[in-house]
Formats: structure tokens, C-alpha cells, sequence
């Protein structure tokens, strides 16, 4: 039994709403049409996967397990429409991703030279947004950093750099030259992710506060509800008046890569993930990327 994506599309809008009105109105189809559809998804599947009665709609265990799968097989097909679109155009436009703080000019440069008719597009991209959107095809390139989920993407290392610690300018440790990661132990962290993700091998108190980017980070820490770490080019291309940035001698640095989705076949995209490659170790040898000419102390990695 093959399954349908459309039956899957609609299981998802209600698995959302809990609510067959509200999930009708969302995808424009008449609520018993709705309906129908979610039943014969549930004869597909040879199992109940949403209970209805007076008090409501509620998701069975079975249901609850489809929620869970249906976004990643949903994105994969999105991701193979888009694809297929960009082949039949001749790849003349890709779209490159990247995190904060990252120079992205000497490889567009570079690829520019080889494929002036070729736009490439770029965009800033989050922790939350690097995997899901290289495998959804909303990027055909992204420079990320680690760590991130691999699966399904083919990822090669650029480079590493230093991290540097966050702190109010007020800080007592503020205007130190440098500073370990135990002189910061117990200050309450701001972090965007899962504290595996934590380059510190310290403990540090959870400051109740999820961001997800860098201007979200200086203004938490900026407030003084806690420090954080960023790689040190969060001092060339970030500044904050009530914000001061130390190097912390101990902390593991940041390791910055390029993905691509190891379904995507574009030689554009290929020579665009080449061109990236080149322009790092160009600039490792040569001292003139706009990440080392700004002072960011970024180390290639070998």
C-alpha cells in the first residue's frame, strides 16, 4: 500500500487544529470531504488514528506516531518538487544558506566568475533551520554550524574558530584580555538549543530564556539575564553598546561546514560547494578572506 500524501497533508492539518472545521477551513476543502479522507487514510493504515467524541478529537497512539513521521516525508516531497522545478529551469538560481557571522562573499565571488549567468540568492539561516531546510530545499547550500543533524546530508568541514564569552558590560569579568570557562561556572547561560549543543564542559544554571539568533542572544545578555558563547566573528560583525565580548581561553571552538542535501543533483550546486572549498583554502593560504581580514582569528580546518 502506497500512501497517499494528500490523505497525509490532511491527517496533519487536523493532528494540528484537533479540530475538523478549523484544519477544512485551512486547506479550503468542506469538512466531510475532510473527513472522508481521514477515514479512508484510517482503512489504509488498517487503524483508528484520531478518537472524536463530545468533549473533542484526540490523537491515538497510532496517530500520534504518524504525526511524528508525516513532517519529515512531507518536506522530502516538497523537496523533490522543488528540485525537479530547478532542473527543468536549468539551475540558472540557487539559494545559499548561512548562519551569523559567516562570510560568504569570497565564494560567491569565486563562483560568480565561472557561472556569471547563474544568480545566487542568500539568506540567513538559524540553529533550528540548517538541517530541515537543506532537506525541505529551501536551500541548496548551506554554510552551518555544527553540531546539527546529518542524516541525509553530505556536510565537509571549512573551518573552526574560537568562541568568546557574552557578557553585560557591567560584568565583573568584563574588561578582562581573557578569561577560562571556570571563572564563568554557575553563571546562568542563555542558549538557543538542547544543552548537549553547549560548547562548555562546565554546568551552568539554565536562564529559562530560548533564543534563536544572535540578536535575540545580545539583548538577553545585554538585559543581564545571563552570559552566553558565540564564535568569535560575533565581534566583527555584531556590536552592542552594553555587551562585551571575552576570549575564554578553554572552550571548545566552533566548527563551521558546508551541507548539501545528498539527494540534490545539480552540477550548479556541485560547482557552488567546490567554489566554497576553493575559497577557503584560498584564503587559509592567503590571508585576504573577509573572516581573517576582519580579525575573526578563524583557523581552516585540515
Amino acid at each position: 500500500m502506497d500512501l497517499d500524501l494528500r490523505k497525509l497533508r490532511y491527517f496533519v492539518a487536523v493532528a494540528d487544529k484537533l479540530h475538523f472545521g478549523r484544519a477544512a477551513d485551512e486547506l479550503h476543502i468542506a469538512q466531510p470531504v475532510l473527513s472522508r479522507q481521514i477515514r479512508a487514510l484510517e482503512k489504509d493504515l488498517g487503524t483508528p488514528l484520531l478518537t472524536r467524541d463530545s468533549h473533542g478529537v484526540a490523537l491515538t497512539d497510532a496517530g500520534r506516531q504518524l504525526l511524528t513521521d508525516a513532517g519529515p516525508l512531507l518536506a522530502s516531497a516538497h523537496a523533490v518538487r522543488r528540485r525537479v522545478t530547478l532542473a527543468a529551469r536549468d539551475s540558472r538560481r540557487i539559494m545559499v544558506g548561512f548562519r551569523a557571522g559567516i562570510a560568504v562573499a569570497p565564494a560567491v565571488r569565486l563562483f560568480a566568475d565561472r557561472h556569471p549567468d547563474v544568480l545566487v540568492d542568500m539568506q540567513r539561516i538559524e540553529w533550528d533551520d540548517q538541517a530541515p531546510m537543506l532537506l525541505d530545499g529551501r536551500i541548496d547550500v548551506g554554510y552551518v554550524r555544527l553540531p546539527m543533524d546529518e542524516a541525509g546530508l553530505r556536510v565537509a568541514a571549512l573551518y573552526t574558530e574560537p568562541r568568546v564569552a557574552v557578557l553585560p558590560a557591567g560584568h565583573e569579568l568584563a574588561g578582562r584580555e581573557q578569561i577560562t570557562e571556570a571563572d564563568l561556572a554557575g553563571e546562568p547561560l542563555i542558549w538557543h538549543g538542547d544543552t548537549s549543543t553547549q560548547p562548555t564542559r562546565r554546568p551552568h544554571p539554565n536562564a529559562g530564556y530560548l533564543v534563536r539568533g544572535v540578536d535575540e542572544t545580545l539583548e538577553h545578555v545585554a538585559a543581564g539575564r545571563g552570559i552566553s558563547f558565540l564564535a568569535r566573528s560575533a565581534t566583527v560583525f555584531y556590536s552592542h553598546p552594553n555587551i562585551s565580548y571575552v576570549p575564554v581561553l578553554d572552550l571548545a571552538s566552533d566548527q563551521v561546514c558546508l551541507a548539501v542535501a545528498e539527494a540534490h543533483n545539480s552540477p550548479v550546486v556541485d560547482d557552488f560547494f567546490l567554489a566554497a572549498q576553493e575559497a577557503a583554502e584560498i584564503t587559509a593560504e592567503c590571508g585576504n578572506y573577509e573572516m581573517w581580514q576582519l580579525g575573526s582569528g578563524a583557523v581552516p580546518m585540515r
